[in-house]
Protein backbone atom coordinates (compact mmCIF):
# COMPACT_ATOMS: atom_id res chain seq x y z
CA UNK A 1 0.00 0.00 0.00
CA UNK A 2 2.68 2.30 0.99
CA UNK A 3 4.47 1.88 -2.52
CA UNK A 4 0.85 2.53 -4.61
CA UNK A 5 0.72 5.80 -2.54
CA UNK A 6 4.13 6.97 -3.35
CA UNK A 7 3.66 5.58 -6.85
CA UNK A 8 0.22 8.33 -6.61
CA UNK A 9 2.23 11.19 -5.23
CA UNK A 10 4.89 11.39 -7.57
CA UNK A 11 2.80 10.97 -10.85
CA UNK A 12 0.67 13.84 -9.42
CA UNK A 13 3.57 15.80 -8.64
CA UNK A 14 4.87 15.70 -11.77
CA UNK A 15 1.54 15.61 -13.55
CA UNK A 16 1.32 19.02 -11.49
CA UNK A 17 4.64 20.13 -12.13
CA UNK A 18 3.84 20.32 -16.30
CA UNK A 19 0.08 21.93 -15.69
CA UNK A 20 2.11 24.26 -14.16
CA UNK A 21 4.68 24.92 -16.61
CA UNK A 22 2.41 24.37 -19.54
CA UNK A 23 0.25 27.15 -19.90
CA UNK A 24 3.33 29.75 -20.22
CA UNK A 25 4.36 30.00 -23.91
CA UNK A 26 5.75 32.58 -26.35
CA UNK A 27 3.58 32.61 -29.70
CA UNK A 28 5.84 32.45 -32.74
CA UNK A 29 3.27 31.16 -35.24
CA UNK A 30 0.22 29.03 -35.66
CA UNK A 31 1.82 26.81 -32.93
CA UNK A 32 3.22 28.76 -30.04
CA UNK A 33 6.75 27.83 -28.18
CA UNK A 34 5.52 26.16 -25.18
CA UNK A 35 7.07 25.27 -21.52
CA UNK A 36 5.29 22.01 -21.95
CA UNK A 37 7.51 20.06 -23.32
CA UNK A 38 10.39 21.20 -20.80
CA UNK A 39 7.71 19.87 -17.97
CA UNK A 40 7.30 16.35 -20.04
CA UNK A 41 11.02 15.93 -20.67
CA UNK A 42 11.77 16.61 -16.67
CA UNK A 43 8.95 14.41 -15.52
CA UNK A 44 9.63 11.57 -18.25
CA UNK A 45 13.54 11.53 -17.54
CA UNK A 46 12.77 11.39 -13.61
CA UNK A 47 10.36 8.47 -13.50
CA UNK A 48 10.15 5.07 -15.17
CA UNK A 49 8.63 4.80 -18.50
CA UNK A 50 5.12 4.15 -17.30
CA UNK A 51 5.11 6.60 -14.11
CA UNK A 52 6.17 9.43 -16.62
CA UNK A 53 3.63 8.68 -19.23
CA UNK A 54 1.29 8.48 -16.97
CA UNK A 55 1.68 11.50 -15.17
CA UNK A 56 1.86 13.64 -18.97
CA UNK A 57 -1.51 11.55 -19.37
CA UNK A 58 -2.94 13.03 -16.22
CA UNK A 59 -2.02 16.57 -17.96
CA UNK A 60 -3.56 15.76 -21.32
CA UNK A 61 -6.66 14.48 -19.55
CA UNK A 62 -6.81 17.29 -17.09
CA UNK A 63 -6.86 19.85 -20.48
CA UNK A 64 -8.80 18.09 -22.04
CA UNK A 65 -11.93 18.20 -19.53
CA UNK A 66 -11.62 21.71 -19.46
CA UNK A 67 -8.44 22.76 -16.78
CA UNK A 68 -6.72 25.83 -18.74
CA UNK A 69 -3.74 23.95 -18.44
CA UNK A 70 -3.03 23.88 -22.22
CA UNK A 71 -0.85 27.23 -23.41
CA UNK A 72 -1.86 30.46 -23.22
CA UNK A 73 -3.86 29.11 -19.96
CA UNK A 74 -6.46 27.43 -22.45
CA UNK A 75 -8.32 23.64 -22.06
CA UNK A 76 -10.74 21.60 -23.76
CA UNK A 77 -11.33 18.96 -26.00
CA UNK A 78 -11.68 21.57 -29.04
CA UNK A 79 -8.23 21.82 -28.36
CA UNK A 80 -6.96 17.87 -28.59
CA UNK A 81 -9.08 18.82 -32.06
CA UNK A 82 -7.60 21.52 -33.21
CA UNK A 83 -4.36 23.08 -35.19
CA UNK A 84 -2.31 22.01 -32.11
CA UNK A 85 -3.85 19.03 -30.93
CA UNK A 86 -0.97 16.76 -32.02
CA UNK A 87 1.51 18.36 -30.28
CA UNK A 88 -0.52 17.66 -27.23
CA UNK A 89 -1.30 14.23 -27.64
CA UNK A 90 1.88 13.82 -28.85
CA UNK A 91 3.13 14.36 -25.38
CA UNK A 92 2.42 11.14 -24.76
CA UNK A 93 4.26 9.00 -26.80
CA UNK A 94 7.12 11.66 -26.57
CA UNK A 95 7.22 10.93 -22.87
CA UNK A 96 6.91 6.76 -23.53
CA UNK A 97 10.03 7.02 -25.74
CA UNK A 98 12.08 9.23 -23.57
CA UNK A 99 11.10 6.99 -20.28
CA UNK A 100 11.93 3.77 -22.20
CA UNK A 101 15.60 4.74 -23.89
CA UNK A 102 15.98 6.51 -19.93
CA UNK A 103 15.52 3.65 -18.64
CA UNK A 104 17.65 1.29 -20.47
CA UNK A 105 20.17 3.43 -20.57
CA UNK A 106 19.75 5.81 -16.86
CA UNK A 107 23.51 5.37 -15.98
CA UNK A 108 25.34 7.09 -19.04
CA UNK A 109 24.91 10.77 -19.01
CA UNK A 110 24.89 10.93 -23.10
CA UNK A 111 21.13 8.68 -22.70
CA UNK A 112 19.29 11.60 -21.56
CA UNK A 113 19.91 13.95 -24.61
CA UNK A 114 19.62 10.99 -27.10
CA UNK A 115 16.30 10.12 -25.24
CA UNK A 116 14.96 13.56 -25.08
CA UNK A 117 15.81 14.11 -29.23
CA UNK A 118 14.58 10.99 -30.01
CA UNK A 119 11.17 11.89 -27.69
CA UNK A 120 11.09 15.12 -29.51
CA UNK A 121 11.11 13.50 -32.93
CA UNK A 122 8.05 11.77 -32.37
CA UNK A 123 6.50 14.75 -30.63
CA UNK A 124 7.04 16.74 -33.74
CA UNK A 125 6.14 13.93 -36.34
CA UNK A 126 2.46 13.36 -34.45
CA UNK A 127 2.48 17.51 -34.22
CA UNK A 128 3.42 18.27 -37.99
CA UNK A 129 1.63 15.20 -39.34
CA UNK A 130 -1.80 16.86 -37.28
CA UNK A 131 -1.42 20.25 -38.06
CA UNK A 132 -0.43 19.09 -41.98
CA UNK A 133 -4.06 17.30 -41.69
CA UNK A 134 -6.47 20.19 -39.78
CA UNK A 135 -4.66 23.42 -41.46
CA UNK A 136 -4.12 21.01 -45.09
CA UNK A 137 -0.70 22.50 -45.39
CA UNK A 138 1.80 20.49 -47.14
CA UNK A 139 4.63 18.81 -45.74
CA UNK A 140 7.82 22.05 -46.23
CA UNK A 141 4.95 24.29 -44.78
CA UNK A 142 4.06 22.68 -41.92
CA UNK A 143 7.61 21.92 -41.12
CA UNK A 144 8.45 25.32 -41.50
CA UNK A 145 5.65 26.20 -39.27
CA UNK A 146 5.50 23.53 -36.67
CA UNK A 147 9.45 22.59 -36.48
CA UNK A 148 12.15 24.67 -37.59
CA UNK A 149 11.45 28.15 -35.32
CA UNK A 150 11.23 25.41 -32.03
CA UNK A 151 15.01 23.70 -32.93
CA UNK A 152 16.69 26.05 -30.79
CA UNK A 153 14.35 26.39 -27.88
CA UNK A 154 13.85 22.33 -27.54
CA UNK A 155 17.72 22.10 -27.75
CA UNK A 156 17.91 24.37 -24.85
CA UNK A 157 14.94 22.78 -23.55
CA UNK A 158 17.09 19.27 -24.17
CA UNK A 159 20.49 20.98 -22.20
CA UNK A 160 18.53 21.94 -19.36
CA UNK A 161 16.47 18.58 -19.15
CA UNK A 162 19.24 16.43 -18.88
CA UNK A 163 21.71 18.72 -16.83
CA UNK A 164 18.37 18.65 -13.90
CA UNK A 165 17.46 14.85 -14.79
CA UNK A 166 20.69 13.08 -14.51
CA UNK A 167 22.01 14.27 -11.39
CA UNK A 168 17.98 14.13 -10.05
CA UNK A 169 17.22 10.52 -10.81
CA UNK A 170 19.79 9.32 -9.06
CA UNK A 171 18.60 11.04 -5.94
CA UNK A 172 15.30 9.88 -6.56
CA UNK A 173 15.83 6.31 -6.77
CA UNK A 174 17.09 6.07 -2.76
CA UNK A 175 13.87 7.11 -2.29
CA UNK A 176 11.19 4.86 -4.62
CA UNK A 177 11.00 1.75 -2.76
CA UNK A 178 10.39 -0.66 -6.25
CA UNK A 179 6.98 -1.85 -7.08
CA UNK A 180 7.31 -5.86 -6.50
CA UNK A 181 10.32 -5.58 -5.21
CA UNK A 182 12.67 -5.99 -8.24
CA UNK A 183 14.60 -3.27 -9.17
CA UNK A 184 14.86 -2.87 -12.95
CA UNK A 185 16.27 -0.13 -15.07
CA UNK A 186 14.12 2.41 -14.09
CA UNK A 187 12.81 3.70 -11.08
CA UNK A 188 10.83 0.43 -10.28
CA UNK A 189 8.83 -1.95 -11.93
Amino acid sequence: MKNATKTIVYIALLAAFVCVLSPFAVNIGPIPLSFGSLGVYIAACLLDFKRGTAAVLVFVLLGSFGVPVFTNFTGGFHKLVGATGGFIFGYIPCALVIGLIVDRLEKHVWAYPLALVAGTVVLYTFGTLWYMFQAKASLAAALGSCVVPFLIGDAIKIVAATALCYPLRKLLKRFVAPVGGKKTGGLTE
